[in-house]
Order: structure tokens, then sequence, then C-alpha cells
């Protein structure tokens, strides 16, 4: 297994203290500003695409893994899901707090050595 690539994002939820939803916005900002072609690239399928999401929030255990899973259109998803990122209590201390998750994903395939 040849890891080729790994991106990172930030997502938080601002006002219901939703730990899942910040991990999902924090998975989509590390996807959507890339354009990830390296199956294409490398002629793999892209189903081929081992991909490991590490996420990092205050609590994990509040985290739906399958949200996050169900962000990825293809590829062999892994998810891990940490402690991390930062709970920011409100000013008034009315409400939640901001939660803030972190993500990094490392797209990796199967790759066969050549030695010339």
């Amino acid at each position: 297994m040849q890891t080729l690539l790994i991106e990172f994002g930030m997502g938080s939820s601002l006002r219901r203290g939703d730990y899942t939803q910040a991990a999902e916005r924090a998975v989509r900002d590390a996807l959507w500003r890339n354009s990830i072609n390296l199956a294409e690239l490398f002629g793999f399928e892209r189903t081929a695409m081992k991909i490991t999401l590490d996420v990092g929030v205050q609590k994990p255990d509040e985290v739906d893994r399958d949200v996050l899973q169900a962000v990825f259109p293809y590829g062999d998803v892994t998810v891990n899901v940490l402690p991390g990122g930062l709970d920011i209590e409100r000013p008034d201390a009315d409400g939640p707090p901001t939660i803030m998750a972190n993500a990094a994903l490392s797209i990796a395939f199967d790759m066969e050595r050549c030695d010339d």
C-alpha cells in the first residue's frame, strides 16, 4: 500500500453543538477544495482508492461514523474519530459550545513496485 496524497480540512458547528455536523464539514472542506484525480493518473479505478479518514473532535463518541462514510462517493474508506479539535464556550454561557473539527484524508493505492 502506497500513500500518495494527504488532504486536510476544518469544519464547525457554530450553534447546534453537533459533533457529527462539524466533522462532516471538515471532511467536505478537505474534499471539495481539491480535485483528486490520482486514480486516473495511475490508471486505477476510483473504487481502488484506499481512503483513511482521521477526524479530531473533543467528544469522539458523539460522531456518527456512518454519516462521514457516506460523504465519499467511492473508494474503500476507513473512518477513525479521535480526540482533538476544539470546543469554544460561548461568552454568555448559554447554549452549547462552538465545535471545531479537524480532518485528515490519506489516499493510497495497492501499487506494485518496479525496480529498474
